[in-house]
């Protein structure tokens, strides 16, 4: 532990470092006040405030985005190295033989994660779905979220699972009524039940992720 620094602080510097080094941008208070559950940015501004005065970060006058962290041999962060930042592919409607063919035109986009972060091995069947919709905000997961999935896993009751339905992706919760496997979206403006062998379901859903706006 490097001496002076509160163990907040040190995970602020880390953050930092972290942000700074995989996005080639420093984070903004925004940023880290939503990243640690901070009720407003002055919590986060003071954590900057002390790791400026303790020359652990350098601030710009002047210029957006500012902050740069200090390297030191007693700086306490082991920023990310690239080898554990995957892009994970993202997928739009996602066609029923995914499992066997994955075309490229199918692809609108990556999402590049942090697996030890996230808590994700990623494989060649993992991908992401961007949320649509509100049918699923029961479950905390809103519009313009993206779901991390992972094809092939067999669901258990309570799972969030993508599904086929009209040929278009959709995410519910994977439940089991009266022993039979059904999908319930997580709104009451939806239908509740939906029998999930009429169903394809291609994957479960492992770690979710949120823009802050």
């Amino acid at each position: 532990m490097s001496e002076g620094l509160t163990k907040r602080q040190q995970e602020v510097l880390a953050f930092i470092a972290e942000h700074q080094q995989v996005n080639e941008v420093p984070p903004s208070l925004r940023e880290v006040a939503a990243h640690f559950g901070f009720r407003s940015m002055t919590a986060a501004a003071d954590h900057v405030k002390a790791l400026r005065r303790k020359g652990h970060l350098k601030h710009r006058p002047h210029q957006a985005r500012s902050l740069r962290a200090v390297p030191s041999p007693s700086t306490p962060y082991q920023p990310a190295s690239r080898a554990r930042i995957v892009d994970v592919p993202i997928y739009g409607c996602i066609p029923a033989g995914f499992a066997d063919e994955r075309r490229q035109e199918d692809v609108e986009g990556c999402i590049s994660v942090d697996v030890d972060t996230l808590g994700v091995k990623p494989s060649p069947r993992t991908f992401a779905l961007e949320v649509r919709g509100d049918s699923m905000i029961g479950r905390h997961i809103m519009e313009g979220d993206y779901a991390i999935l992972e094809h092939g896993m067999d669901p258990r009751p309570g799972d969030v699972v993508a599904a086929l339905i009209d040929n278009e992706s959709t995410l519910k919760t994977f439940v089991k009524q009266r022993g039979k496997p059904c999908l319930k979206a997580e709104n009451p403006k939806y239908p509740n039940l939906i029998p999930a062998q009429e169903l394809v379901i291609q994957g479960v859903m492992v770690a979710l992720i949120r823009k802050v706006r």
